[in-house]
């Protein structure tokens, strides 16, 4: 299984972190996470002591379901049959310096533990999932508010893009980037993620 992860996909979010806004000429950012990095069922997430500030990045996440190469964008809506709400740990110390030094910054998104998913609904159960909206709570508070058709790229256009470069396998994963509002988390945190009306994502910070 594969977890790949798009950063820089809405607008606000770039200019919240001070980023450059990408273009849609521009080819998307693309990252992957360690297959250890997954976390579900409501386990909890366990804070690294050593790794300085951790963020919440909440996310819509899709599950690729068949085989495929180079993928058209036009068919690429029959490569993944179920959406989930997700979070994106960073470690946000580590990913600012390793950028200052023009280092890889693998380890601050890929860790164990640092990819969290909820519950898979099909795709079906949505009327667009290019219009889906989402919001991650924590302690009861929303502090992220999205929707996917605020994307910079779309789902389809990622899963075109990724098929050039890597073969997609069933259960892959993608995290397809997250809102503005992203902060840190802390012990005895409570996340609580939501589709719509499907809350999807309910774990605790430990």
């Amino acid at each position: 299984m594969k977890i790949f992860a798009i950063g820089m996909n809405y607008a606000e979010h770039n200019k919240a972190m001070n980023e450059t806004l990408l273009q849609q000429e521009e080819p998307p950012v693309i990252f992957t996470k360690a297959d250890s990095s997954l976390i579900s069922n409501h386990k909890p997430f366990f804070i690294p002591d050593d790794m300085g500030r951790i963020d919440y990045e909440g996310e819509v996440v899709v599950r690729i379901c068949r085989l495929g190469k180079t993928i058209p964008e036009r068919f690429a809506h029959r490569y993944y049959d179920a959406v989930t709400m997700g979070i994106d740990f960073t470690a946000r110390d580590m990913q600012r310096h390793c950028k200052q030094k023009g280092l890889p910054w693998d380890v601050s998104k890929g860790f164990d533990g640092s990819a969290a998913i909820g519950e898979w609904i099909p795709k079906e159960k949505f009327l667009d999932v290019q219009r889906l909206r989402f919001h991650l709570d924590i302690n009861g508070q929303t502090v992220q508010d999205g929707c996917t058709a605020d994307m910079i790229f779309t789902i389809d256009s990622i899963i075109s893009y990724i098929s050039r470069f890597f073969t997609l396998k069933t259960g892959d994963l993608l995290f397809t980037g997250t809102p503005t509002g992203m902060g840190p988390v802390a012990i005895n945190d409570h996340l609580e993620g939501w589709l719509e009306e499907r809350k999807v994502l309910d774990f605790r910070c430990k």
